[in-house]
């Protein structure tokens, strides 16, 4: 096992979550299950799914399998969602964190996110986050997707401040006044699609300092992102590539070549932008 999936980071309310975990997105409810078991089998820790996703019930499947293949128990892993806030209300947002409970098949979450802040539209659905981790029905809660001007208006009525920020974050968009703002406030950063759904893995300045090292470009950029102190969650089906993305503990990259790769920066999403996209 890997010793990148046996560390830990502390949140802001004592939690510990992995530094480096596995994330469902476009992962079908079928493929969900065994993509999730092989997961947890080869030892990762932290899965992370979504509402929206559509797949949590596979992905409850891949975790029950997965424990028990394993030997563990349901404490052993950290397991997050989101809710797909699209403009709900409060009573809402309670009703959607059963939902997506009942399909995982689970008594609690680990974390839970509101996935993203929408035009602004996302405080009842934070009070409603908030009552339920009050309630030990979530050990944390946070946020995904949320650029500082979402951040500073939850602050305006939160009573409790979120434990984590996750956002796209690549060589390609490195998003430095936001983590530095995150930071601040106490709020870790975890990177989704910290490969830019592959799109990065065929960039010139990657594949030179993979040969280097003797890598494949996916572990050259996952490596940059922990040594950038950036949790991570990165998606795979392959059974070899779950494998080989954890491989990451006997190298690591110069300052040189990380501050290379961070200049490849050119604030370019894959994703939508939070500033404009609004559930349409």
């Amino acid at each position: 096992m890997s010793n990148i999936l046996k560390k830990k980071v502390k949140l802001n309310n004592g939690v510990e979550i992995p530094e480096f975990g596995l994330g469902v997105f476009k992962v079908s409810d079928d493929e969900a299950g065994e993509n999730v078991k092989n997961a947890i089998i080869n030892g990762y820790r932290l899965i992370d799914t979504a509402q929206i996703y559509g797949n949590e019930e596979g992905t409850g499947r891949g975790i029950k399998a997965g424990l028990e293949a394993a030997g563990l128990k349901r404490e052993d892993i950290f397991i997050t969602s989101k809710v797909w806030n699209n403009h709900i209300s409060y009573d809402e947002t309670i009703a959607a964190f059963y939902e997506s409970l009942n399909k995982l098949g689970l008594d609690y979450l680990d974390l839970y996110l509101i996935h993203w802040p929408g035009n602004h539209a996302f405080e009842e659905s934070w009070k409603a986050l908030e009552f339920l981790y009050k309630e030990g029905k979530i050990r944390a809660i946070g946020v995904s997707n949320f650029n500082k001007s979402h951040l500073e208006e939850l602050f305006s009525f939160s009573s409790v401040t979120p434990v984590l920020n996750q956002i796209e974050y690549h060589p390609k968009l490195t998003q430095g006044d936001l983590i530095d703002f995150c930071k601040k406030h106490d709020i870790l950063v975890q990177a989704w699609s910290p490969l830019m759904q592959g799109q990065i893995l065929t960039n010139e300045t990657i594949l030179k300092i993979a040969e280097i090292h003797n890598r494949n470009a996916a572990q050259i950029v996952l490596r940059w992102g922990l040594q950038n102190n950036i949790l991570l969650v990165s998606k795979s089906v392959k059974t070899e590539r779950i494998i080989s993305n954890a491989e990451l503990d006997d190298f690591s990259l110069t300052k040189e070549e990380m501050d290379i790769i961070s200049n490849l920066n050119e604030n370019l999403r894959v994703g939508p932008n939070p500033d404009t996209f609004d559930f349409i």
